[in-house]
């Protein structure tokens, strides 16, 4: 098994033709064709559905899907160990964070990133779905909730508190709660995932359901809804640090209860063959944590 013919089954894969994937790779089609071939000989199955204006994978090419870029990704890293580039990391580092969180947190890392390794490309997938890294095919993906399958490799990064929050002129009509029973006579900005808020109560978590007349399925528009001064809001604290910055935002504390400590964590297919785009990114992202978060 070739690690170029591996290479050029991911670029058809991607490209959706075999003429695509020749461009790509500057090669005619019939030369991809026959290196496809060669590979699915090899492993003696049919990996693409063939037709004569497009491909698509078979069930045994999408299986295979994640194996090849990890095959691809150790020979990069490899050859990035012995005969290090002048130009720092290099690859497509494919990614996936939450949205609110990529947009406020990961984003604003990339200019300087990319400027300091000009062979390195990046391909972020934003979404609060907990997308299978394994079956697309990804290095990385940043959570902000504890590891569940346990075949993946977790690194906890930084705490990321809950925490109530509003706008100030939105405690300034209504007042600042200071004890977990005030927060009745206040409008709340819900979630339509968390419809109940967790308090931990005398070491015990507890649950809330709050009132509100405003619900949604965005994080961002809660975040939003809460800046203008629609009620409280319960995000995690990366989700608001730069508005808890600016005074847009102002953290509530209560006496009597608090908030769920939670993390955000570093998840990557396996703890061998990380690629180093994968650590230079998480180096700029912990110095990130570690400027801001006091």
């Amino acid at each position: 098994m070739q690690i170029s013919d591996i290479q050029i089954f991911l670029s058809v894969a991607s490209a959706g033709s075999l003429s695509a994937a020749g461009r790509q790779l500057d090669l005619t089609p019939m030369q991809v064709s026959r290196r496809l071939t060669a590979l699915e000989a090899d492993l003696g199955v049919r990996l693409f559905h063939r037709s004569t204006r497009s491909v698509s994978l078979t069930a045994e090419g999408h299986a295979f899907l994640p194996y090849a870029n990890t095959m691809v990704d150790a020979e990069e890293s490899a050859r990035g160990t012995l005969s290090p580039s002048q130009t720092g990391a290099t690859g497509v580092l494919r990614m996936t964070a939450p949205s609110i969180f990529g947009q406020s947190i990961v984003l604003p890392l990339l200019p300087g990133l990319l400027e300091q390794h000009p062979e390195m490309h990046i391909d972020l997938d934003l979404s609060d779905r907990v997308i299978d890294i394994v079956g697309q095919g990804l290095d990385l993906a940043l959570r902000l909730a504890p590891l569940v399958d346990s075949e993946l490799v977790a690194k906890k990064l930084t705490i990321n508190p809950r925490i109530i929050c509003a706008a100030p002129d939105y405690l300034q009509r209504y007042g600042h709660p200071a004890i977990l029973s005030d927060l009745d006579s206040h409008y709340c900005i819900l979630l339509q995932t968390i419809p109940r808020w967790p308090f931990l109560i005398d070491g015990i978590m507890q649950y809330r359901r709050m009132r509100g007349r405003f619900m949604t399925s965005s994080i961002q528009a809660v975040r939003d809804a809460a800046i203008q001064g629609l009620g409280l809001a319960m995000l995690t604290y990366w989700d608001v640090s730069e508005q808890l910055e600016d005074g847009s935002l102002i953290r509530v504390d209560l006496q009597d209860a608090s908030m769920e400590e939670l993390a955000v964590w570093a998840v990557t297919p396996t703890r061998r063959y990380v690629p180093t785009r994968v650590n230079v990114f998480l180096d700029a992202l912990q110095s990130t944590f570690n400027r801001k978060y006091e």
